[in-house]
């Protein structure tokens, strides 16, 4: 076997004559696998260790021919009698290989003159793969081969992920000598070992391993784990394997949850040793003017979500809270009432949304409430997007700056260099999914005073499920609006085959001609040829013509409008404030208006490719109906492929829509069918995914991990440093945002 490679586990230095114009060593440049390894991020040694084997091969034994079974996976050895091209319709290279007991066809459509040269008559060579019977005997189609000789493995043969560029048996090689050099002492004292559910010998190694190590009770150690991952005897049940449920891989995901919980647990420490401005509520201030002057009246669940925060901005350490509720619970109004105790305490707040629309919307609704209070404070509330014309963005820029702005509303623009604000204390960022981390920072940054942190909220209308909330969001408080508030009618969805089409533009005009309003959203903008998809612009001209004679209710002709992404933005506001005073009919649009548009007198919804979009998106479509008294319907119009039917995902989000209007039951099955790394989305960016733990199966070591992570950080800070470095290394910092 040939050295393993030394260059992704630290480039040696180069020879004292390979020296660069400074005198000093020269890099040695890498070769192609070194580089693809590196791709893959496997720098340290303990990255090469915790690569694990996506499956294995058994070539621990050979199979005779004599004795195989139809449809085997099996090894077989033996002497080439015949190797020839055929050229009878596709060329492929044919080879026989007699074992003495039987003889075999290797049948290979891809092949190079290697494989002619390692296959000529008269060599005698193992192949591995699945032998197929028939009227011809036995064949093997595309098998693994290699030289006969040798001994066999005495464990079953690791298959790595990998990429180009990258072959397998280099792979093993690193992995090894991964493996020999890391550093696997452990990192998890005895008593949380004890406590960790399912780790121990006699939960599932082999009598005979338990046995020489003489410990059949002991847990496992990281170091056996690996070792037994990488190189599992081939007496073990492959099932236990790959569906991670052996004692080894609970080893690992364990130690997985634990660092996770770990790197949580010292992002939260970390922040309550930070300070933020306290912002006590006044009584008789501007919250309680707010209050007074709102033309509704608060739910039980948006007075409990506005006692958290403000208990939060009293004190002087910075609030870190995700405040998640359903489409349209009243997250805005919340966030209002948080920001008038910012400013009734002398300081500036940012509201931060993802779109303009999104953000224009905001814009209105404080303007509305909170201007009249804050005129006999001389204060404003601003507006700052990227689409501004200089003269409006200078003036603003300027308020800004001097402390006139007391609430700063918009999009990205709000954390450019060139805003500066004089008191920034309470950061507000809507949908945060939508943001990466560095956005986040970038606006954390803003804060002018020295020493002092602001205070951020962050507002999703993506519920986020229970194991997600105590794993990836273990960091956050978290405060949930779990009411809507009253007078909102439920929305009937149902689904329908684009067959149908044509019913559906006849109720559609009904609907229109009784004074109500429809969305229809299409997911492309322009005609593809890769998805056959009617476009926003084929749809505006279809429902135009179908809505041709009929007259609203002053005797004006219907208006059908068109709303896409690629549209200046003074022509999607003035789409938009024609559809929201009710001049329009319908709106056609492509998922500009996803979220926190608010028409409340829009009673239809028809989502079109419904099939094509995402569950969370397809909930927050439909939440834009049903903001008012009248009778609501989304229609999810979705279009089969040539048999007939749609993928198994989309059918099981079809299904959940049309199950429920609970927008916590539809994050749960959200994350059922996507799993969190796309779940989670913008909240990852540059963060570590879990690899090997499933938040589905795994609760009980979740459980176990955040239990334990306090108190390794309090007992034993030193290993807890070790293992957060093993696994995490630097992506533990994102944490921090």
């Amino acid at each position: 076997m040939s050295q393993p490679p030394s260059v992704p586990l630290d480039t040696p230095a180069a020879p004292a004559a390979a020296r660069n114009s400074r005198g000093t060593a020269a890099a040695k440049p890498l070769s192609a696998p070194q580089k693809a390894l590196r791709k893959l991020g496997l720098v340290r040694p303990i990255d090469l260790a915790l690569h694990l084997p996506l499956r294995y091969e058994d070539e621990t034994r050979i199979t005779r021919l004599a004795d195989a079974r139809e449809g085997e996976t099996a090894q077989i050895e033996g002497v080439v009698t015949a190797c020839e091209l055929s050229h009878g319709g596709r060329r492929q290279l044919l080879v026989t290989l007699n074992d003495g007991s039987d003889t075999c066809t290797l049948r290979f459509f891809t092949f190079y003159p290697s494989h002619q040269k390692a296959l000529a008559v008269g060599a005698r060579v193992r192949a591995r793969g699945e032998l197929r019977g028939g009227f011809l005997g036995w064949t093997m189609m595309h098998p693994s081969f290699h030289a006969a000789g040798g001994e066999l493995p005495q464990a079953l043969t690791p298959v790595y992920p990998t990429s180009a560029g990258l072959p397998q048996a280099y792979l093993r090689r690193a992995v090894l000598a991964g493996l020999n050099r890391a550093d696997l002492s452990d990192t998890v004292p005895a008593p949380a070992l004890a406590e960790c559910p399912g780790l121990s010998w006699r939960d599932g190694a082999p009598p005979s391993a338990a046995a020489a190590l003489g410990a059949p009770e002991r847990p496992w150690s990281l170091r056996d784990a690996l070792r037994f991952l990488h190189q599992p005897r081939p007496d073990v049940p492959l099932a236990a394997l790959e569906y991670r449920s052996h004692p080894a891989w609970q080893r690992l995901k364990a130690e997985e949850l634990l660092a996770q919980q770990l790197s949580q647990h010292r992002a939260k420490q970390e922040r309550a040793g930070l300070r933020a401005p306290a912002l006590p509520t006044r009584p008789g201030g501007l919250h309680e003017q707010l209050l007074a002057v709102l033309p509704f009246q608060l739910t039980a669940a948006q007075r409990r979500v506005g006692d958290d925060i403000a208990q939060d901005l009293a004190r002087p350490v910075p609030m870190h809270r995700l405040l998640q509720g359903d489409v349209g619970s009243g997250k805005t109004v919340v966030a209002a009432l948080a920001a008038t105790v910012a400013i009734d305490a002398g300081w500036q707040c940012a509201l931060m949304a993802p779109t303009e629309i999104l953000a224009e919307q905001h814009f209105g609704k404080l303007v509305g409430w909170l201007t009249p209070l804050l005129a006999p404070l001389g204060k404003t509330v601003a507006w700052l997007t990227g689409s501004q014309k200089k003269k409006e963005r200078t003036a603003m820029l300027a308020q800004i700056a001097s402390g006139e702005a007391a609430l700063v509303v918009g999009t990205h623009a709000v954390i450019q260099e060139q805003v500066r604000f004089q008191r920034l204390a309470l950061a507000l960022i809507d949908e945060q999914h939508r943001f990466g981390v560095a956005q986040r920072l970038a606006l954390r940054e803003k804060m002018q005073d020295a020493g002092l942190e602001p205070h951020l909220l962050m507002m999703s209308a993506t519920p986020i499920p229970r194991t997600l909330a105590m794993s990836y969001y273990a960091d956050l408080d978290v405060s949930t609006i779990d009411e809507l508030p009253p007078g909102r009618t439920p929305i009937v969805t149902k689904v329908l085959a684009d067959s149908r089409r044509d019913e559906l533009i006849q109720r559609l005009r009904r609907q229109v001609a009784e004074g109500r309003q429809v969305y229809w959203v299409c997911p492309l903008i322009e005609e593809s040829e890769a998805l056959d998809l009617s476009n926003a612009t084929a749809t505006h001209a279809e429902l135009s013509a179908a809505m041709a004679g009929l007259t609203g209710a002053d005797g004006s002709p219907i208006l059908v409008g068109l709303l896409h992404s690629r549209m200046p933005p003074s022509e999607k506001k003035a789409v938009m404030a024609l559809f929201s005073a009710g001049a329009m009919g319908v709106l056609v649009s492509t998922t500009v208006i996803e979220v926190g548009v608010d028409v409340p007198n829009a009673s239809l919804m028809v989502i079109e490719h419904a099939e094509r979009f995402g569950l969370s998106q397809l909930h927050q479509l439909r939440g834009r109906v049903g903001r008012g008294t009248a009778a609501s319907v989304c229609m999810l119009l979705y279009s089969p492929n040539e048999n007939g039917r749609v993928s198994d995902t989309a059918r099981e989000r079809l299904r959940a829509m049309a199950e429920t209007n609970d927008g916590f039951e539809i994050a749960r099955r959200d994350l059922d069918i996507r799993g969190p790394g796309e779940f989670l989305g913008a909240r990852q960016s540059g963060a570590p995914l879990l690899r090997f733990a499933d938040l589905a199966t795994d609760t009980h070591l979740l459980d176990w991990a955040r239990a334990w992570a306090p108190r390794l950080w309090a007992e034993h800070p030193a290993l807890a440093e070790r293992h957060v470095e093993r696994w995490l290394g630097a992506k533990s910092d994102y944490l921090k945002a």
